[in-house]
């Protein structure tokens, strides 16, 4: 993965450039791609710690962290992201490894809970993750809280 270069900023640092690319891959991939009509711009990224992956300067994966309390009581990591055309490249496993190493040097943290869409359940395991709770509907999309314990 020595082709993916991945830079962690605050919402401040980042370029509007870099915004603009983030929002439009967010877009394509939780709006077109899945089919969902959801406010993504939802005025927390201002509040987020913001892990990028970038190839050939196109940015092709991406979460958004918070510190604990602001989510959860855990900190949290959501719109986890991979361009379709890059996912055969295990750039979400690199995108995941960064943010976690992300809240534990922001938030000095390494518990952390996330929302995760239940086909993606077996991904998150192998991040340490278990499920917690019932699935729930979001957004028209199945989805459980999972927690990656300390």
């Amino acid at each position: 993965m020595e082709d993916l270069r991945i830079s962690i900023k605050e919402f401040h640092e980042l370029s509007l450039d870099e915004l603009y690319d983030i929002l439009q891959l967010r877009s394509e991939v939780f709006v077109v791609e899945q089919d969902c009509v959801y406010q993504d711009i939802d005025g927390k990224d201002r509040k987020a710690i913001h892990v990028v992956g970038f190839k050939n300067n196109e940015v092709v994966a991406y979460t958004r962290c918070f510190k604990p309390g602001f989510y959860f009581t855990e900190a949290a990591i959501g719109r986890v992201v991979v361009k379709k055309s890059e996912r055969k490249f295990g750039y979400g496993h690199a995108i995941m490894e960064a943010s976690h190493k992300a809240i534990n040097r922001f938030f000095n943290t390494s518990e952390i809970r996330l929302s995760a869409q239940q086909y993606l359940i077996k991904f998150y395991e192998s991040h340490g993750y278990e499920t917690s709770g019932e699935g729930y509907l979001e957004d028209g999309i199945p989805h459980i809280n999972m927690l990656k314990k300390a």
